[in-house]
């Protein structure tokens, strides 16, 4: 067993090691306006009702559409989902479109829904809390579905100070 370390980096590597898996939120704007962005701070915080909670950075387009009620798909990434992530892993400008040459369904109340997804779970959002430079939302789930098999993406960062 190792000892105790002092200092920064050995509690930022130690942070880092802090699994998550790698996921998709997306969000159709009340104004008819879509996006979507790579996440890896989503977990499961309630059984009943179903909910979930996941971090956005402060300044982000889509913290500021995440109004109470507002809806948001959360996608599961799968293994070897690299084209999601390089895709997503870039960001969107304001008003830049998010979507092109990707399988999406449109339903009528949702968001988005990317079909090569491994899993996705139709949500609203209940409720937030700053974070610091995040903003924590929780959001009820109201559906979803698995929509291929396989198994999620792992993500472990090198320090817990940086993406």
């Amino acid at each position: 067993m190792g000892t105790r370390a002092e200092g920064s980096a050995a509690w930022a590597a130690a942070l880092g090691r802090v699994p998550s898996g790698l996921f998709v939120l997306t969000a159709r704007h009340t104004d008819g306006r879509e996006t979507g962005m790579l996440a890896s701070w989503v977990q499961q915080c309630s059984f009943d009702p179903p909910q979930v909670s996941f971090a956005v950075r402060k300044g982000r387009e889509l913290a500021a559409w995440l109004t109470e009620g507002a809806a948001v798909v959360i996608h599961v990434v799968p293994e070897g989902g690299k084209a999601l992530v390089a895709h997503f892993g870039k960001g969107f400008e304001p008003g830049e479109p998010a979507f092109d040459g990707l399988a999406v369904d449109r339903g009528a109340a949702s968001a988005p829904v990317l079909t090569a997804a491994l899993a996705y779970l139709d949500c609203e959002v209940s409720g937030w809390a700053d974070a610091a430079d995040h903003v924590l939302f929780l959001a009820r789930v109201t559906g979803g579905a698995v929509l291929h098999d396989g198994r999620p993406t792992v993500h472990l960062r090198k320090s817990g100070m940086h993406y």
